[in-house]
């Protein structure tokens, strides 16, 4: 977990200058900690972190908590991270930088925490109890997810799956796409500047503009929207590896599933931007009825 802050926290110096079984650095390493000082530990063990890396109280505001939070999610059980007695807080500076997970990470584990704006914790920026004091990591910013599945279970020749998701992760969905191809849909591939709503990019722009102001209430649409598409995602992938036949046209059958999935995408994207348009639009502040006077 390394949230724009360097987050290594322990290095074995003897193992990168000898057998070198898991640690490798630059030759001069040594001796650029030693003619800085930059060895900080009290009993012989070497903290990237705390030579490299910072503690300042814009980490607190913009780094740690999001550590915090996928530590929180990840490993719940194997640690306390809320409450007077936490192991780890949002401001903790020594937040384990790698973890074994309580159980094994699934596609969806990765986009809900990509997605992640502190729900189920007194931070989450969407409610109006909170204080909002912490950056989240499903932020307004977002532009692309993209998660490689590698899977070793089908031919080698379907085996690279690219999932992706374009715009703010909080309201967009991620859909399968075969690695295999030498083009892309035009729904996904042809993005510029001009605002289109026949574009996946675009459209899922539009969605969360349109979305975040009236999120309670846009909230059942756009899970509804992610569910969906996450599960047509599953079935495609699982009826187009079916198709597969050894030596017999793979980029073409890729080309082809890989353009059916863009269809669902935007066929599911484009009846969410008809809900969330009509909810917002009702929810304009120079709405009037006559009974309103």
């Amino acid at each position: 977990m390394m949230p724009n802050q360097l987050g290594i926290d322990q290095f074995d110096l003897e193992d990168a200058f000898g057998a070198q079984n898991n640690h490798l650095c630059s030759a001069d390493l040594k001796d650029f900690i030693q003619d800085h000082h930059l060895d900080l530990g009290q009993e012989g063990d070497f903290n990237p972190r705390w030579a490299f890396g910072s503690q300042s109280d814009a980490d607190h505001v913009y780094n740690t908590p999001r550590a915090w939070v996928m530590g929180r999610y990840f490993n719940g059980k194997s640690y306390a991270w809320d409450g007077p007695q936490a192991d780890f807080g949002p401001d903790s500076d020594n937040i384990p930088w790698a973890l074994v997970p309580d159980r094994k990470i699934t596609i969806e584990d990765v986009k809900t925490i990509l997605s992640n704006h502190y729900q189920g914790t007194p931070y989450d920026v969407y409610d109006k109890k909170s204080s909002k004091p912490y950056r989240p990591i499903g932020i307004n910013r977002n532009n692309v997810l993209g998660l490689i599945q590698i899977r070793p279970y089908v031919a080698p020749a379907i085996q690279a799956i690219e999932w992706l998701a374009f715009g703010s992760n909080p309201f967009n969905a991620l859909i399968p796409f075969y690695a295999n191809v030498k083009t892309m849909p035009s729904y996904l591939s042809q993005t510029n500047q001009m605002i289109r709503t026949d574009n996946f990019y675009w459209a899922n722009r539009l969605i969360a503009a349109l979305a975040d102001p009236h999120y309670q209430k846009a909230l059942p649409l756009i899970e509804r929207y992610q569910l969906n598409l996450q599960a047509q995602g599953h079935a495609h992938l699982h009826k187009f590896d079916g198709l597969y036949v050894e030596n017999k046209a793979v980029v073409d059958l890729c080309k082809e599933a890989n353009q059916a999935m863009a269809d669902l995408a935007k066929a599911a994207t484009d009846k969410l931007l008809d809900q969330i348009l009509f909810l917002a639009s009702n929810r304009m502040q120079n709405s009037f009825h006559r009974s309103d006077g």
